[in-house]
């Protein structure tokens, strides 16, 4: 049986294939504050707003290519059973050929319905207009986990942390709750490795090694690393 190998990959890995994080623009966009284009309050207040955003973000997505980052994790399926818990958005460890991603903050390419959050539809282009419903008549907004809204795949990316042999954080700054207390869920003997140039601190825990690298530079040595235990 393969041992398994869990990921959490956060802003930092996207950003080095080119998408803008939010923490680059001091949470800003466009002059806009982050709360006025991802919460239920700025969808209220400017649904427009909101949609012109996620927009521009399908259109940035669409220009960028999986970088060394998401393709080393491609390539530890070799040996592993690899799990990647994505706080990103956008499909670029989809891209890269991961086989099993679960999205925390939900898909960039994907819309749903305001009337029945179940009906979610995948999305060809970039566009997400006022007018554009779903088959209840109801407005289609982004499937994004907004700012105030529950995080409904949360217990089962701890369920996969509690299994896992070894745990991989990458490009994290582990401020976002609840997905930066993932880390506490992983079982007291689990190796730990954390890559990111800015590196978090984190409360000590035994076996935690941290390599102070950007993703496209960590990330391949370190599955270079684990290929050949």
């Amino acid at each position: 049986m393969k041992q398994k190998i869990v990921v959490l990959t956060g802003a930092g890995i996207s950003a080095e294939s080119g998408l803008a994080t939010f923490r680059d623009a001091n949470g800003l966009w466009e002059g806009h504050d982050v709360m006025e284009v991802a919460s239920p309050q700025g969808w209220q207040k400017n649904p427009e707003l909101v949609l012109e955003f996620y927009n521009q973000r399908r259109k940035s997505a669409l220009g960028v290519e999986p970088n060394a980052a998401h393709k080393a994790l491609v390539d530890l399926e070799q040996k592993f059973d690899v799990r990647i818990i994505t706080q990103n958005v956008d499909n670029l460890h989809e891209r890269a050929g991961s086989k099993h991603v679960l999205h925390l903050h939900g898909k960039l390419f994907e819309s749903r319905s305001t009337k029945d959050e179940s009906l979610i539809y995948p999305m060809e282009g970039w566009e997400l207009n006022l007018g554009d419903l779903c088959e209840k008549g109801s407005q289609l907004r982004p499937n994004i986990v907004w700012f105030g809204e529950p995080v409904p795949l949360i217990e089962e990316a701890a369920e996969e942390t509690m299994s896992a042999d070894y745990l991989l954080v990458i490009g994290t700054s582990l401020q976002v709750y609840p997905a930066a207390g993932l880390l506490s869920f992983a079982p007291h003997d689990t190796p730990i490795y954390l890559i990111d140039p800015n590196a978090p601190a984190v409360q000590h825990r035994r076996n935690l090694t941290i390599l102070q690298e950007k993703a496209t530079v960590g990330v391949p040595k370190l599955v270079e690393q684990l290929l050949s235990k």
